[in-house]
């Protein structure tokens, strides 16, 4: 069974919502903290707030996705999004932008968890990854654009366009998806949103040795790019003083390459399979913290040090991420909702986690960054090596 393009372009942009909302301000990151009189590390905060709420809203939309179905879930979450997305157009403090970035976090939660649970619905383990693949290809046209549009609209209007334009954005895909996104949850799949249904659910999924090492392997790894884009615009902009129209173009190297391996991922894994592309991708973004790590600590070769390191190891997500979450459904495929919750809720988490790591240092140097990277990409080959592998040697 495939997707009809229209509705894979669909799902991909519902599913690019989240990297718009988080890259597109990037460049003005710098901008934001002049207006709003506070530090850039405080400006930075913004978004470990946004990832806070990201994996807050998880915990909530996964269950209820799997008891009132896809689609309104969808639809409201992207109702929150749109007037939060507004609200932080009009802030004036960093305490208004923080709020406002937290709903619309919130809101946009909705997307990364239902996309998830409606293609489980769809598609067994490895069609799947490569169904998931396809959107992801799609989809990562969104950050490889967004940092240079947020970069351009600064030199032609102001900070607060960029989520004007992000509220214009969500709205667009809110029509789009009442009038083209078919409920593909069956009545006599739902499930009933009790508390308590709930949390033995999410514990079932904890209490499975497999199952944590996914979603360790992909929230390690995906944590590790938010300590990226975190520390990328002081590391860019204010230590290499690259100008905040360019700074996106440094950003779209990364995604350049991830868009490759997702691609070689979409043709391989059916035949080589989704777990032994996780190990590919872990070991790769493993060596590749090591040189980051080096660079960040010697400071040779400069900026042109630090890119190619940092696009070998991002650019991993694109394997680890569909392969590690096709793994983690395969062993739940009934409660497909509640698992991708439970992993996006992690992912999003560690995420917020990372970036206040890199934060936590005022001083305008590459090593917090590449240290946080590293460590991530580290603790996540940790994870398929010491939770993964033992369980698909008992299987094999």
């Amino acid at each position: 069974m495939a997707l009809p393009f229209s509705l894979l372009l669909l799902l991909a942009s519902l599913a690019g919502l989240t990297p718009l909302a988080i890259d597109m301000y990037l460049p003005s990151l710098p901008t934001i903290a002049d207006d709003l009189g506070v530090p850039v590390a405080q400006a930075q905060l913004t978004i470990s707030m946004f990832l806070a709420g990201f994996a807050l809203g998880q915990l909530f939309y996964g269950p209820l996705a799997d008891a009132i179905g896809r689609k309104p879930v969808m639809l409201g979450g992207l109702a929150l999004f749109t007037l939060a997305s507004l609200g932080c157009a009009f802030a004036d403090s960093i305490e208004t932008l923080m709020t406002f970035r937290l709903l619309q976090a919130i809101g946009g939660a909705a997307g990364s968890v239902v996309l998830n649970a409606l293609l489980r619905d769809m598609f067994e383990r490895d069609m799947f990854a490569r169904v998931m693949s396809m959107v992801i290809l799609v989809m990562t046209l969104a950050p490889l654009v967004a940092p240079i549009i947020g970069g351009y609209l600064l030199l032609i209007g102001h900070w607060h366009s960029i989520f004007v334009l992000l509220a214009i954005i969500g709205a667009l895909v809110s029509v789009a998806l009442a009038l083209r996104i078919p409920e593909t949850l069956k009545p006599e799949h739902r499930q009933s949103f009790r508390i308590w249904p709930v949390l033995q659910n999410y514990s079932r999924v904890l209490r499975h040795r497999a199952a944590v090492g996914y979603i360790g392997c992909g929230g390690l790894t995906t944590a590790a790019m938010f300590a990226f884009i975190s520390g990328s615009p002081l590391v860019y902009i204010e230590l290499y003083g690259v100008p905040a129209q360019h700074y996106g173009l440094l950003f779209a190297l990364n995604i350049i390459l991830m868009m490759v391996l997702t691609f070689a991922n979409s043709r391989l894994v059916k035949r080589m399979g989704s777990d032994r592309l996780l190990k590919t991708g872990l070991v790769l973004a493993a060596l590749a913290a090591v040189a980051l790590l080096f660079c960040g600590i010697t400071g040779m070769g400069g900026l042109w040090g630090l890119v190619p390191a940092v696009m070998l190891l991002i650019a991993q997500i694109s394997l680890v991420g569909a392969n590690a979450m096709a793994g983690l459904l395969s062993h739940f495929p009934e409660a497909a909702g509640t698992a991708s919750a439970l992993a996006g809720t992690v992912r999003f988490g560690l995420g917020a986690l990372a970036t206040f790591a890199v934060n936590a240092s005022q001083a305008v140097s590459a090593l917090p960054m590449t240290a946080v990277m590293s460590l991530c990409a580290w603790l996540a080959l940790a994870s398929y090596w010491l939770l993964i592998r033992p369980s698909l040697a008992t299987s094999a």
